[in-house]
């Protein structure tokens, strides 16, 4: 089509998935994803229903290239390999990607860098990473080959340190290993210069790199936070890197596109001019725990009476290799609407980064490794403690919640204390031993606990909220959608069931059709409502 989206003309007969295509660097050719004779969407999407023998068929998501010319369409990498991400090389002869053996849903967590012959298919693994690897990417000359690395715990959610290589896999180098950021995407500028996206505390920033001596400067900072690849992204640069487009948000100021020369953005949209932040004006808080400096964001109740003290929700977000940013409260999603919803009915929000989280470099990224539930939920009582301490907040009436990890420790909090007198576990997980056997993407809990459960039991058994179950008094709603392949509805339904038969106030949710993510408008309502109606009941 051309560039104003007209004279759209269909170039393929396609059976399957197809996404993320890109033009080669001579504008003949168009790459992109296909899973032949199947679907695609992740592990974030509902689970199909699966019966019979299982693990037969495997799907490979390979990489394509379409000769725009003659309309010839080509399966380029190996069938057996699934493709995460892929950059042209400079010459159009070669791809660099990230890749590992299907299936592919569950596999990225091992996954190594490949160059791939573009005209021969052959793929050959230059780089085995010891973590997670995510947005390979040629450099301008062609001789070396940038990535991220680090401790990761969701596909598309990205954050680490930057490396660079030759490329073909020699001279590893981290190039941001002293830094206190996560880099979830970056830019090539020229050779010599690379451009991050970070994020940083609990915002997020743009700096410019010079593999010369390693210095950075930042090019812009700022509390929203923003990402170019991967899951929902919202930044986007042009060719040469020097003008950006992207949608930024805050707590308080509702979604927009701004554009413009790096650093120096405008509004360019004014679609959402007519609404208006009912909840009260977030603020960053900070607090020291255990010689750490933590950082979380505070979001008051609407209105603020003097001489009255309020409840206060802890939203504690997932992960545990993620964070919590500046966005507006009101849009897709139980982690953003949730704000909204409790400021405006008079509870203050906490939403902790604590140790686990991005934005303070790998080692605090890495601090929860094999202690799920230990240092981090110290980080966010102590952080509790310090809004408790600094605000009309009610100590007698706290609430804890979150979603996928922060299902999890929502789970273990209330088994590790009785100061919270609500609590909504969102598809949580009660069982680390069990849960290790059902869930669909099981790679990923190795780099956390450093085994298999079948080589180290005891480890996931100590951080497993159904150990301590007996210790639970809080009242607790579990919620979970019935085909989610990462936390399975088994892992609520074992938690609800053993508060039922001791007798602890609980109810179980379970959506139908609805996976990790919750698609349908009607159970995104439902839960919302479900969630604010049990903090109600046992806190207002």
């Amino acid at each position: 089509m051309k560039s104003d989206a007209s004279d759209a003309k269909k170039i393929t007969n396609l059976n399957g998935y197809a996404a993320r295509p890109r033009w080669s660097h001579d504008g003949k050719q168009i790459a992109f994803f296909y899973i032949e004779g199947a679907g695609g969407g992740g592990p974030l999407m509902a689970a199909p229903t699966t019966t019979g023998v299982i693990d037969t068929a495997i799907h490979n998501q390979r990489i394509a290239v379409l000769d725009v010319a003659s309309g010839e369409l080509r399966q380029v990498s190996p069938p057996d390999l699934h493709v995460y991400d892929y950059d042209w090389s400079p010459d159009d002869k070669m791809f660099v990607a990230t890749a590992a053996p299907g299936p592919g849903d569950n596999n990225w967590w091992i996954a190594q860098i490949y160059t791939i012959n573009s005209a021969k298919g052959n793929a050959t693994s230059i780089y085995k990473p010891w973590f997670q690897v995510a947005v390979p990417r040629w450099s301008p000359d062609g001789k070396s080959i940038a990535f991220i690395e680090g401790l990761m715990s969701d596909e598309g959610f990205h954050g680490g340190d930057l490396f660079i290589m030759s490329a073909d896999g020699r001279d590893v180098t981290n190039r941001t290993s002293s830094r206190k950021a996560s880099v979830n995407s970056f830019f090539w500028q020229t050779p010599d210069r690379i451009l991050l996206v970070e994020y940083i505390g609990g915002g997020s920033a743009i700096s410019e790199l010079n593999l010369a001596d390693d210095s950075i400067r930042t090019v812009w900072k700022g509390q929203e936070g923003i990402h170019a690849f991967g899951n929902f992204p919202d930044l986007a640069l042009s060719k040469d890197s020097k003008v950006a487009a992207a949608e930024l948000s805050r707590y308080n100021s509702p979604p927009e596109v701004f554009a413009g020369p790096l650093g120096e953005w405008r509004q360019f949209t004014n679609n959402n001019a007519g609404l208006e932040a009912n909840w009260g004006k977030a603020e960053s808080i900070e607090w020291t725990n255990e010689g750490s400096n933590i950082q979380g964001w505070l979001v008051p109740p609407a209105k603020i009476d003097p001489g009255k003290k309020y409840p206060m929700v802890v939203l504690i977000h997932g992960g545990p290799s993620g964070v919590t940013t500046s966005e507006w409260p009101a849009s897709f999603g139980m982690s953003r609407a949730i704000i909204a919803a409790l400021s405006t009915r008079g509870y203050y929000v906490l939403l902790p980064n604590p140790r686990g989280s991005y934005g303070q470099g790998e080692d605090f990224t890495r601090a929860n490794m094999k202690d799920f539930g230990g240092g981090d939920l110290r980080d966010d009582l102590a952080g509790a403690d310090a809004a408790i301490k600094k605000y009309p907040i009610d100590p007698n009436r706290l609430g804890v919640t979150g979603w996928s990890y922060g299902g999890f420790m929502t789970m273990w909090t209330v088994t590790q204390t009785n100061r919270f007198r609500a609590a909504v576990a969102g598809a949580g997980i009660a069982n680390w031993q069990s849960y290790y056997g059902q869930n669909l993407i099981d790679q990923w809990m190795i780099p956390f606990f450093g085994a298999s459960v079948y080589d180290d039991p005891a480890v996931y058994e100590k951080s497993s909220p159904i150990r301590f179950i007996k210790n639970v008094k809080t009242p607790t709603l579990v919620i979970v959608g019935e085909l989610d392949a990462e936390c399975p509805a088994s892992q609520s339904y074992e938690f609800w069931h053993a508060l039922k038969t001791l007798g602890v106030p609980t109810k179980l949710i379970i959506y139908p059709g609805e996976g990790h993510l919750f698609i349908q408008p009607k159970h995104q309502a439902d839960r919302l409502e479900q969630t604010v109606a049990w903090f109600d009941k046992y806190l207002r």
